[in-house]
């Protein structure tokens, strides 16, 4: 009955929803970032490296299913789309724990390469942050009218027009985010921002 009425709620109000959860996630990213909570571990170097690298796969696995996902949508395979964009959900929501834990760890990275390819880089990293920024109202409002609506009702609803926005952007970002990956991780170098445990 609760989950019923949640889903009720959630169904009339989307846009409310999408706000709430938009804002609840901007403030665990920036408190984050702006605070010391006491609640991430110290990372050593060795462990930011590994959580780097799994970001980057959780971020290319994402890509998969939004690509795919927009693919079965486009071939009228309505629950493989449903799917694939959920998991695509999952999957960020679990880059965001990892994320979090790197950056609360005191985990960050700096580019160190070329000074012309830098400007490329930074270029590249502030469009994927700027777009990630943007994407999760549109993503989570489009998820939000996906999950309370039959496909039928969502033809009355902006889900496809909302959707397309929100995997064009997500998409973008996610594949801008592995290649600044690569560029930082394998193809130039780096050095870390702050070293919080050294390496034993």
């Amino acid at each position: 009955m609760a989950t019923a009425d949640a889903k009720r709620r959630l169904r009339e109000r989307p846009i409310g929803a999408t706000i709430l959860l938009t804002i609840v996630g901007y403030v665990l990213v920036i408190g984050t970032f702006l605070l010391d909570v006491p609640i991430y571990p110290d990372l050593t170097n060795a462990q930011v490296t590994m959580f780097t690298h799994a970001i980057a796969v959780i971020n290319a696995a994402t890509t998969v299913l939004l690509v795919a996902g927009w693919y079965w949508i486009r071939v009228g395979e309505v629950e493989k789309h449903r799917f694939a964009m959920v998991g695509a959900f999952a999957l960020i929501l679990l880059f965001l724990v990892v994320y979090l834990i790197r950056v609360g760890g005191g985990g960050e990275k700096l580019f160190d390469g070329p000074q012309t390819v830098y400007y490329a880089y930074l270029l590249m990293l502030a469009i994927h942050i700027v777009l990630s920024i943007v994407a999760v109202p549109v993503v989570l409002y489009a998820l939000l009218l996906g999950l309370t609506h039959t496909p039928t009702e969502l033809r009355e609803t902006a889900h496809a027009r909302v959707g397309r926005i929100a995997a064009a952007s997500w998409i973008l970002s996610l594949v801008l985010g592995v290649v600044t990956y690569v560029m930082l991780n394998h193809w130039y170098g780096y050095e870390f921002a702050a070293i919080l445990v050294p390496l034993l």
